[in-house]
């Protein structure tokens, strides 16, 4: 028994030896994980100083607003759907400093600007809107109104305000009494069933057809996901001009192409059967972005071989030979401050602006639809962004807070997200097969800051892109559903039938940037060149005659010679220019390539333009002005026909523009006529537009030719790792390190109760 049992042992002793052998053999054939932070070869050491554009802390929010709702003059209410009679803070945000308090700051060891907060109050018991600025946040906090200095009045009009959260409950609370009245020829008509199968809304904006209207069409949709696409033919004219809801009413109906005066009028006229009625039938919901083919594979992924070459801390991110500050606004979007390359500021803010839509339509939901989304935020609807789809899955990501239409300061998660990209073709090559031969090249990887917003129907994906030329771009795609409505007589004129009687509507998109460059100082100026054709005789053979391009170059002087209009022939070249030059003895410059396939702007004989004036050109030019901060307002929606900001009027006052500190305004866009591909999403393949800011004898040469990314190699030394990287990346191979799949994107989505 004792032998048998020493055998036993024996030989489990020696199948845990070969166990542990084999598991050592498999183990030294792994590869080793990826470094999943940032090298250490960093060209620039972070600095705090970044922080005086970084976004209010979710602490500043909270102190701002207990300190507003400590004011008893002020009156505000606490609740997060407060009435429209109510007072109400709408919208808490950064204030941002002075620019040349901020460079005297960054640049010269000035004193660092106090940190202020903007406040918006819907002061809907007194009838007015105001603004205040509260600070400082690092100490007692006071408050000014800003309402005269900012826009020439003490009062805004209360009906420029945006529809808060509180008002939508109102109005669906009106909704909710008008069907119980319309219940059977909802359900006969839409299948429309209470509690079970709703009809959604969309709004038409503006609301009305002159200053002070809030008169608002309201289109309906089937309860399903992706509504947008799936219209019903019905639509409903609401009055909710008064800041007490018992006084809102129905001013008109529209039925599947019949118009009524009261709902009275439209049920006596159903149940006469004295109308074309819609009858309802069930269909499966196109819409549906539910994957139709389950997966066969796992598409390609990006990793860091070496670790991560950018570093993000607090709102500064540096990136080899670049450095930038960067916030995300509420109101305007995704923002980037203290651009600088190799330590040389050459833009002290780019910034999204405005995003604007011009529809056309026979329905009244669509017919005067004209979107401005700062109106509602289009930073406000930053979302958390999904790994591996909106952004590459190793990308880095940042959380952001915002307090808009709120009681409670909300936390964002990982709402922006930066990483590094191959661009997938080269940056720069050459192949010589003649004389001297060899192959030069170098990969096209930059640097990617990115948000996306989605704003009711339309995703828009923004990005600002740092290529190691030495290039910035800053670039949108959108993406989501198209607006639609009922299929009509006569509406074919305004765009293709997409889906069983429903019309994808014709519109356009214009994306305004603020692109503030300062290229080595603020004094800069404005020149233009482009080419003509000139005939010129021959040297060697003067009788004999060619035309040949010849350069034709222009400094610009004042502001309304600069203003580059859509519909004009504008020089392809657009520079920001320095009055020092580089070792050639050309001026150092940027230049704005703008890159566009938009739509025409709307006339200005139109009652509503001004509000939309920046929209007029493709490039304006401004003296800088802190004042004049922004192109377009959160009340220029609501207030179309009176504008609190007209862009136009910063070029008005012509001013000279030779050796100022330069903003440029750059428009970019494209224009959507949808078509059966936009089912059930429109793609961002060839839908987008944007600006690139290039370096134009800014440098002696090119700044990549000193990117470590650069590859070189002649006959002969293809395998050498010196000057290829290429040639050795086996042998520093590695496998990723990935973070576990996480989704919180659903705790920020609007709530109305």
């Amino acid at each position: 028994m004792n032998s048998l049992l020493k055998y036993l042992l024996i030989l489990l002793g020696l199948i845990s030896v070969i166990i542990n052998i084999v598991l050592i053999c498999l183990n030294s054939n792994r590869l080793p994980k990826c470094m999943s932070k940032p090298q250490q070869s960093l060209q620039f050491r972070h600095s705090d100083k970044s922080l005086v554009f970084a976004d209010l802390t979710a602490e500043e929010y909270k102190s701002v607003r207990d300190y507003m709702w400590a004011q008893e003059d002020l009156n505000i209410s606490h609740s997060f759907i407060a009435k429209p009679s109510e007072n109400f803070i709408f919208l808490i945000d950064l204030s941002l400093p002075r620019k040349a308090d901020v460079l005297r700051y960054l640049d010269s060891s000035g004193q660092k600007p106090a940190r202020e907060a903007s406040v918006i109050v819907f002061c809907g018991a007194r009838g007015y809107l105001k603004e205040y600025v509260v600070g400082p946040l690092s100490g007692r906090l006071q408050h000014r109104d800003v309402t005269q200095y900012k826009y020439n009045t003490s009062e805004l009009p209360f009906a420029a305000r945006t529809v808060t959260i509180g008002e939508y409950v109102q109005l669906f609370t009106l909704l909710n009494h008008v069907f119980q009245k319309l219940e059977k020829p909802l359900t006969e008509s839409f299948g429309y069933i209470p509690k079970q199968r709703e009809l959604l809304t969309l709004e038409s904006m503006p609301r009305g057809i002159r200053s002070g209207d809030r008169k608002t069409w309201i289109s309906f949709f089937r309860d399903f996901s992706g509504m947008y696409i799936h219209p019903v033919g019905f639509e409903m004219l609401i009055n909710h001009e008064s800041s007490n809801s018992s006084n809102w009413t129905v001013d008109k109906l529209l039925y599947n192409g019949q118009y009524f005066d009261t709902i009275d009028e439209f049920m006596e006229k159903y149940k006469a059967n004295r109308l074309k009625k819609i009858v309802y039938k069930e269909i499966p919901n196109y819409a549906s972005l539910k994957p139709r083919e389950k997966s066969s594979g796992l598409g390609p992924q990006q990793y860091y071989l070496e670790g991560k070459r950018y570093s993000v801390k607090n709102n500064q991110v540096i990136y080899l030979d670049w450095s930038f500050a960067f916030g995300l606004s509420s109101l305007t979007g995704m923002r980037v401050f203290d651009v600088r390359f190799r330590g040389e500021r050459v833009v002290y803010e780019l910034s999204v602006q405005e995003a604007m839509s011009v529809y056309g339509s026979v329905t009244p939901g669509m017919i005067l639809t004209k979107f401005l989304d700062s109106s509602i935020g289009i930073g406000r609807f930053a979302h958390e962004l999904v790994r591996g789809v909106d952004c590459p899955y190793a990308a880095t990501f940042v959380d952001t807070y915002r307090y808009i239409d709120t009681n409670v300061t909300q936390r964002f998660r990982n709402s922006i997200c930066v990483f590094e990209h191959d661009i997938g073709r080269p940056l720069r090559r050459h192949f010589s097969d003649f004389f001297h031969n060899g192959y030069g090249g170098m990969a096209n990887s930059a640097l990617v800051f990115r948000t996306i917003t989605a704003i009711g129907n339309y995703d828009y994906i923004w990005d600002f892109i740092f290529y190691q030329s030495g290039s910035v771009e800053a670039r949108v795609h959108a993406t989501g559903y198209i607006s639609s409505s009922f299929k009509d007589d006569g509406n074919l004129q305004y765009g293709h039938q997409v889906a069983e009687n429903v019309l994808g509507n014709i519109h356009t998109h214009f994306i305004n940037f603020k692109v503030d460059l300062d290229i080595l100082g603020v004094k800069n100026v404005f020149q233009t060149k482009d080419m003509v054709y000139k005939e010129v005789a021959l040297p060697w053979m003067p009788s004999e005659k060619a035309k040949i391009p010849q350069l034709v170059e222009q400094q610009i002087k004042t502001e309304k010679e600069a203003a580059m209009l859509h519909n004009a022939k504008t020089p392809r070249y657009l520079h920001i220019a320095s009055n020092q030059t580089n070792q050639w003895g050309h001026h150092r410059s940027y230049r704005l390539q703008v890159v566009s396939f938009a739509g025409d702007h709307l006339p200005e004989s139109e009652s509503v333009e001004k509000s939309i004036s920046w929209a007029r050109y493709k490039v304006a030019i401004t003296k800088h002005k802190d004042e004049e901060q922004t192109s377009s307002s959160l009340y220029n929606q609501n207030y179309m026909w009176s504008p609190f900001v007209d862009f136009s009027k910063y070029i008005d006052d012509n001013e000279m523009i030779v050796n100022e500190d330069l903003v440029a305004w750059v428009t970019t866009g494209f224009l959507h006529i949808p078509h059966a591909e936009d089912i059930p999403n429109t793609v961002t393949v060839g839908n987008g537009g944007g600006v690139i800011l290039r370096p134009h004898n800014y440098f002696n040469e090119d700044p990549s030719i000193n990117s470590p990314d650069g590859v070189y190699f002649g006959p002969g030394s293809e395998s050498d790792c010196e000057d290829n990287k290429m040639a050795c990346l086996e042998k520093d191979h590695c496998s990723s390190t990935l973070e576990p799949f996480t989704y919180h994107g659903f705790e920020g989505v609007m709530k109305f109760e």
